[in-house]
């Protein structure tokens, strides 16, 4: 009994007495206010000292310390013969204390080792006291003192494994509460009591004296200005050599450093929090001030600068742009004296879908460019692989020699800030390209991007489309993102998640950046999920503050297989079941419409599995290295459509004389088969076929896409290329009986029932709709077959459910305007890629005035080596043609293309990757496959000749 008393009095008691707000009571009983509406919210020893003086804080470290005594001791008391029981104690108690009062517990733990271990404490104590004062750097003093706490600890008991172990786990809570805690010691050391500032400026570290050279910076500590150059610094870049004086610190220390004069004249510049950042540039709102050759014009234009900050044109931008007021740092440089000079954007600014880099200087520094008083020279610069090409009036060609340079740095630059286009300051002094400044170009945010989206639904998109698809993807991404990120994804609009551009899909890569990286995943987490690109390693501090919704989503990915299984019997099949006993034909306008809300409320559980399945299977696939060549494809719809088609055609071989009809066409050979007895048994299973695959079609995902049911002629096309050209299946699966290679394959074959039953339910959306436009027709509420997908979901709701008499007057109104703006889009050549900001309603789309470029590199998506000719492939209209000397180029490909595929020698697709349908169809049938060719139906020609290489992903044009 008494063990039990002894369990609960440290494991319920030590964390009680550590959120006891003791410094709570103690600041408020000195001061009258509360500390945890001060300064960053700490209750802690740090934050007593700053807002309560010496004596608030040091009755603050006393009773924190008298916590970890008592929390030692009675861990002694009652486990005399334990050391790891004392540990425990401590445990308890920081979490306690930071779970109650958001402290770290460092005071707590100190005084606790103290009496735990008096000589490991001491170790401790002047190790990394020495550290810290010979290095000055806080963060890396706290972070060396918790490693040292570790190893002393741990070689001082080297051979018990529990106390080990239980070490390791205070020092690494402690080092997460550090990463989740705004730090006291950030705040301004001026703003602090008086008799604590000496204290603080020591602890602090070397924060008086900051160089650009050393560290990259904090944003939210120096402004993104500072920041950015300290990066550019990093990555290897010319950057004037600089200091940065953080808002509120004393600008002495830094100007007694300094020694400006005429030959080493300084800039002074303003990095205020929130400048030349995503949203607000803050450009022209601050002073700048050149020339600074003495202290005392050093000293005036420091007070200068930080005075700008508060003119009222400034506050008025800030309250205009929703930027808090937090201060502004001031960034002193060597000045450059600069021989051509001006800013280049890394995109054009004002034509968004202009795909250069667009340049202005002038001879000079570059203030000439910036400040509106001369009229700079301009440059349009395109870049391929091989190429640069300059638009100028300029003949000077030094001076463009200059331009392609500063061109490439801002494409590299723009990768390196993870695509966001770039906005840069630079000179040329005669010897180095400097760079004065980067950030991003605000009115080119966000950056849409349709690589990913074109998978998912490629095309023109109608109106009812777009209606449906929106807020299924939209809404099922935000519910899995607001599982893992929890609270903090409060203020986040997952609506935005996705848009149309020119009726094209696009996804807003900036918005899916952010929201990995709040995950803990890199911001191209998306693009490895879905196209098996590059995977970065993820931040480990934001991975760990999401570790408990990561661990949300790993329990549903392991209950996917079963939680799918139990809607399959439950949800799906029993729908599809009354859909086919009660065909739509049969139904009513009202009946149509409850059908079309079931079978929503079906696909929102549907799209769930849509996302998670594929998720699943590329993360199990690359966490296990489970390659292609193992796995069987044979449950995925457009393989299992194949393999039966080819089987029947196998079968038909040997009932009908091929030789006597190889020379006919398509209507020859099923007007034989009609004709002769053996033929009707063929017919037939081709009817079976189209009944068990009818739901597939060119694009699975938009129901005004046409299915193979709805017109099977092409399928009998294929069906004759398939009996006369024997197309058969030859890839063998390398099957191996173990449990990495089971995990991949079990979702690999959920992935394709998932899609098989999705397929079917928006399949079966389509029908339901056609004969709701079919009553419509009759009704002459529409006047032509295809027009109800020009009319959203929410207005054929109104007019059925609401009887909309205006809205029912407007539809021919509407249907027109929309079939012109569908019309319009289509007649847009070469829509890009990659959209930045709100592109403008009537585009202007131009590419390098020139390329001599033979080579294109994309994702190797089935190895192999082919030579052929290019067939441009827009859509499934035109097969008669392909074979084994055939490189199909298309934009995309879905689960529908797989029989068109297969009689390809090779195959280039614009979008798409190791994953996408074109893919696995190429792996399947040993073809060579490229994906991501971006514009590659514009940029090969029909019967060019080209080689393709799977592996490498490499596409070269060749003379023959």
């Amino acid at each position: 009994m008494s063990e039990i008393w002894a369990f609960l009095v440290i494991l319920i008691g030590c964390p009680l007495l550590g959120g006891l707000p003791l410094i709570d009571w103690i600041f408020s009983g000195l001061n009258g206010r509360q500390l945890n509406q001060l300064g960053t919210g700490n209750i802690s020893v740090s934050a007593a000292f700053y807002h309560g003086g010496q004596l608030t804080g040091i009755l603050a470290v006393l009773s924190e310390a008298s916590k970890g005594i008592i929390a030692v001791l009675l861990a002694r008391y009652f486990f005399p013969n334990s050391d790891s029981w004392e540990l425990v104690a401590l445990i308890g108690l920081v979490i306690g204390r930071y779970y109650v009062t958001k402290g770290a517990g460092t005071t707590n733990v100190v005084w606790g080792i103290v009496v735990h271990d008096f000589v490991s404490s001491v170790l401790i104590f002047v190790i990394s006291g020495i550290s810290f004062t010979i290095i000055r750097e806080r963060k890396t003093g706290k972070f060396t003192a918790l490693f040292l706490l570790g190893l002393i600890l741990i070689l001082r008991h080297p051979y018990q494994e529990e106390y080990i172990i239980l070490t390791l786990l205070l020092a690494s809570l402690i080092a997460w509460i550090y990463q989740n805690i705004p730090d006291d010691l950030d705040l301004s050391t001026s703003e602090s009591k008086e008799n604590s500032q000496k204290m603080f400026k020591f602890f602090r570290g070397n924060k008086n004296i900051i160089s650009l050279n050393n560290i990259v910076l904090e944003s939210e500590k120096v402004g993104e200005k500072a920041a950015n150059l300290s990066q550019l610094k990093q990555w290897g870049y010319h950057v004037p050599e600089g200091w940065v004086i953080p808002p509120g610190e004393d600008p002495q220390p830094l100007i007694d450093f300094l020694q400006p004069s005429p030959d080493f004249p300084l800039v002074v510049r303003s990095s205020a929090i929130g400048e030349d950042g995503e949203l607000a540039s803050s450009a022209g709102q601050y002073l700048s001030i050149l020339n600074v050759t003495n202290k005392e014009l050093l000293k005036l234009a420091i007070v200068d600068c930080l005075a700008s900050y508060q003119r009222g044109n400034a506050a008025s931008y800030r309250l205009d742009q929703s930027l808090s007021d937090r201060g502004m740092a001031i960034l002193i440089q060597k000045q450059i004296k600069g021989l051509f000079s001006g800013v280049a954007f890394s995109r054009n600014p004002v034509n968004q879908l202009e795909n250069c880099i667009f340049i202005e200087a002038l001879p000079g520094d570059a203030t000439k460019v910036v400040s509106g008083k001369f009229t700079p020279q301009q440059y349009k610069v395109f870049l391929t692989e091989t190429d640069v090409f300059i638009e100028t009036k300029d003949n000077n060609e030094s001076q463009k020699q200059i331009i392609s340079e500063i061109a490439k740095i801002a494409r590299e630059l723009e990768q390196l800030y993870q695509g966001k286009p770039q906005d840069i300051e630079w000179s040329y002094d005669g010897e180095h390209l400097w760079l004065l400044q980067t950030r991003p170009i605000t009115n080119l945010q966000p950056i849409w991007t349709r690589k990913i989206a074109a998978e998912v639904i490629p095309g023109f998109i109608r109106p009812l489309t777009w209606s449906i698809n929106k807020p299924l993807t939209c809404g099922m991404w935000g519910e899995l993102f607001s599982l893992v990120l929890g609270e903090r994804s409060e203020g986040l609009n997952f609506d935005e998640t996705a848009t149309l551009h020119y009726h094209r899909a696009y996804f807003n890569a900036t918005l899916l950046g952010q929201i990995f990286l709040k995950m803990g995943l890199p911001p191209e987490s998306l693009e490895f999920l879905t196209r098996g690109a590059k995977f970065s390693k993820p931040p480990f501090k934001t991975t760990l503050i999401n570790l408990k919704g990561l661990i949300k989503l790993w329990f549903r990915e392991l209950n996917l297989e079963r939680d799918f299984t139990k809607d399959y019997k439950q949800n799906f099949i029993p729908l599809l079941r009354d859909i086919k006993e009660q065909p739509p034909e049969k139904l009513s306008t009202e009946q149509l419409l409850e059908r079309v809300e079931k079978i929503l409320l079906s696909l929102r559980k549907g799209t769930y599995y849509s996302i998670l399945a594929p998720l699943s299977f590329a993360v199990r696939q690359a966490i296990f290295q489970i390659p292609d060549q193992d796995l069987d494809n044979s449950l995925l719809p457009e393989i299992e459509s194949m393999k039966s088609l080819g089987k029947i055609a196998k079968e038909t071989r040997n009932l009908v004389p091929i030789n006597e009809i190889y020379d006919y066409n398509c209507a020859s050979l099923f007007t034989y088969l009609a004709e002769n007895p053996d033929g009707e048994s063929i017919l037939k299973q081709l009817e079976n076929w189209l009944d068990k695959y009818g739901y597939l079609g060119d694009v699975a995902t938009d129901i005004s896409i046409p299915r193979w049911k709805d017109d099977p002629r092409h399928i009998r096309q294929i069906f004759t290329e398939f009996l006369l050209r024997e197309i058969t299946a030859f890839s063998k699966v390398n099957k191996q009986n173990n449990l990495k290679n089971t995990l991949v394959q079990s979702r690999l074959s959920l992935k394709g029932r998932v899609t098989k039953i999705y397929s079917q339910l928006l399949a079966n959306l389509r029908w339901t709709f056609l004969a709701l436009e079919k009553h419509w027709l009759e009704k002459r509420l529409l006047s032509e077959t295809g027009d109800i997908f020009f009319l959203e979901l929410s207005e054929i709701i109104n007019i059925i459910k609401y009887n909309d008499i205006g809205l029912q007057n407007n539809l021919e109104n509407i249907i027109q305007t929309r079939k012109f703006e569908l019309q319009q889009s289509q007649e847009i050549p070469n829509i890009p890629y990659l959209v930045y900001g709100n592109p403008l309603l009537s585009p202007v789309i131009t590419s390098a005035p020139f390329s001599s470029q033979q080579r294109f590199q994309g994702i190797g998506a089935s190895a192999g080596i082919v030579e052929g000719q290019v067939k441009i492939l827009p859509n499934l209209d035109n097969l008669a043609t392909i074979d084994k000397n055939t490189i199909l180029v298309v934009n995309y490909t879905d689960s529908g293309w797989s029989v068109v595929l297969s009689r390809a020698g090779g195959i280039v697709a614009e979008v798409g990757g190791r994953l996408s349908h074109g893919a696995i169809i190429a792996r399947e049938y040993q073809i060579p496959a490229v994906m991501d060719i971006e514009n590659a139906t514009n940029l090969l020609k029909d019967g060019q000749w080209v080689r393709i290489d799977g592996q490498t992903g490499l596409v070269e044009i060749i003379d023959k």
